[in-house]
Formats: structure tokens, sequence, C-alpha cells
């Protein structure tokens, strides 16, 4: 089959479109054929290797895994003999190790059925980003009537996130760029603030800081006494600690103010992707692709999304 493969640490040049084998499938398994995979930050890390505890997990001197990949949405090819609740024909979407590449072995419990109102590519963007945004809600808790500030709001995160919240019954305000007023606006804010020639303004209940490139001060003085700032993600703050150095600092400081200072690990967990499926289905939430590319182009998406120019998600087509 074909598939993205990466043998060394580095910038997109490192990934090749090449032929590999289909992945081996045990008793708990599905073999997913797919048809759209999703492109996030998490694959760039992944890919570059940075910042350096990644490699902890993901390999030291190179990477463990070498199709690179997360987000997936296909069809069941074939099921493990285990696999009670899906069959092959079922159209799916959620997580995986290896997403582009034409075939994906997946553990059952880390797909859920497709919506049926989306497309392959619009399920594809779906799992990561729609479940960190749910998650910092969730984490945030989120209430009716809550003012809720989100920055970085249309970005992949921010786009589910700025929905969510007035699906949550918050008055919502977005923090974005000249260019992208109008999809925030869109998507159901009801102020937006362009960063590029205003300063936050106002009080808010809670702050979800998708961009990363604010500091804590300046965040908690837009909080209201006892408001919350969840920090997602995030880039910056070098080859060690990346984007996590703000959330540890944002830990240390928690317990000696009123406001709370929130970290997020998102993890892409099953009630989350049926959660999703029912706002999605409802027409509360409506996943925004900014481009797609085909699977050999793979390095040209990764670079897009780095770049940070995309406004949403970016999808790849197998």
């Amino acid at each position: 089959m074909k598939a993205i493969v990466q043998d060394r640490y580095g910038a997109a040049d490192v990934l090749t479109f090449a032929d590999v084998d289909r992945p081996p499938m045990t008793d708990d398994d599905v073999l997913v054929r797919v048809h759209a995979a999703g492109v996030d930050p998490g694959v760039w890390h992944l890919m570059a290797g940075l910042p350096y505890p990644v490699r902890l997990v993901s390999g030291l001197r190179r990477p463990k895994v070498r199709i690179r990949g997360m987000d997936v949405a296909g069809t069941v090819e074939a099921v493990g003999t285990n696999v009670t609740a899906l069959k092959p024909g079922d159209e799916v979407f959620g997580t995986c190790e290896g997403a582009f590449a034409e075939y994906v072995r997946v553990r059952a419990e880390k797909v859920a059925p497709k919506p049926a109102n989306l497309t392959f590519e619009g399920a594809a963007v779906v799992p990561i980003s729609g479940s960190t945004a749910l998650q910092a809600l969730q984490r945030g808790k989120v209430r009716s009537g809550q003012r809720v500030l989100v920055i970085g709001a249309a970005g992949g995160v921010g786009t589910f996130a700025v929905q969510l919240a007035k699906a949550f019954g918050a008055h919502v305000t977005g923090v974005c760029s000249t260019a992208k007023i109008d999809l925030v606006t869109r998507l159901g804010a009801d102020d937006v603030i362009d960063y590029t020639r205003a300063e936050i303004t106002g009080t808010y209940d809670l702050i979800l800081d998708t961009a990363g490139n604010r500091r804590l001060s300046r965040l908690r003085a837009a909080l209201t006494p006892t408001g919350t700032v969840v920090l997602v993600g995030g880039e910056g703050g070098g080859k060690w600690f990346g984007g996590n150095g703000r959330a540890l600092g944002a830990v240390m400081l928690n317990p000696f103010v009123r406001h709370s200072l929130l970290g997020l690990l998102a993890l892409v967990r099953p009630h989350d992707l049926r959660a999703l499926s029912e706002f999605i289905a409802a027409g509360r939430v409506v996943p925004v692709i900014d481009r797609t590319f085909p699977l050999a182009d793979v390095p040209e998406a990764v670079r897009h999304i780095h770049n940070g120019r995309a406004a949403g998600k970016v999808v790849v087509t197998v």
C-alpha cells in the first residue's frame, strides 16, 4: 500500500511517499480503508521530534512509528475476532497511529460511527481538535450565560471551541486576525477581537488560549476575580519545553491565586467522539476545512499547518 513514511526526525522533507506492507491485525483491532486523514500540529511535533521530551515516547534517535497521521476517517475493511461492535463496510472516524496511508490498523475502541451528515473529509478533522475543544470547555466548567474568550478562534481547536461554547449557552468572544473575522463571526461568536488592531478588552469567566503567545499576567488581567484560564497547546517555548512551559508555570502559580490557571492534556475518548457526533448531527457544530491535499502532498500539508495561516483544519484525502 502507499503511505507517508519517516525514518528520521527533521523538517517536512523527511516525509516520503512510499510502498509499505499492510499493517498486521490482532484480535482487538479493526483494519480501516482510509478515505481521509486530518493534519494537526501534533503531526509536526512528532515529525520534528520537538520539544525533545516528545522523543521519550516517540523514539530517542528515530521515530518508533514510521507512518505519521493520527486523525482518520474511512471504511472498515476487516475486524478482529474479539470485535463485535463493528463490521466490514461500517463508516468510522477516530484516532490511530499511521493515518497517512491507504490502510491503517486501529484499536476498535479508538473509532466510532461516522456522523451521517459528514463527508469523510469532514469527519477526519474532528477527533483530536474537537475532543481538545470539548475537554477544554469541560475542564473550565463552562456554564450557560458565562462570558468565554477563545484566543486562536480561527484555528483547528478554536473553530470547534467557539461553536461548542455557544452550544453550551455561553457568550463567546473570539480573537483572530483581520482576514479571519468573517469566519469566526459565521461560527457564532457574539464578538470578535482583531488582535492585529486591538488588545483584549473586557473581563471573562473563562479564557481558552489555543495560541500560546500571551503571558499569563495578561490573561489574568482579562479574568473576573474568580475566572479560569485553560491553556490549550500553543507553540514557542524552545526545543525543550515548547508550549508546555507556560502550562507548567500556570500549575505552579495556581495554588497562590484566586483565579484557576489550568493546563490541558487532551485524550480522544470514545464518549467524547459520541458527544461530538451528537452536536454535529444536530447541526450545532460544523467542521471547518481550510485546504485539502492528496496523500502524496502530506509534506506540503504539514508546512501549511506549521506556518500558522490555516483557518480551521487541513485534511488529506486518500
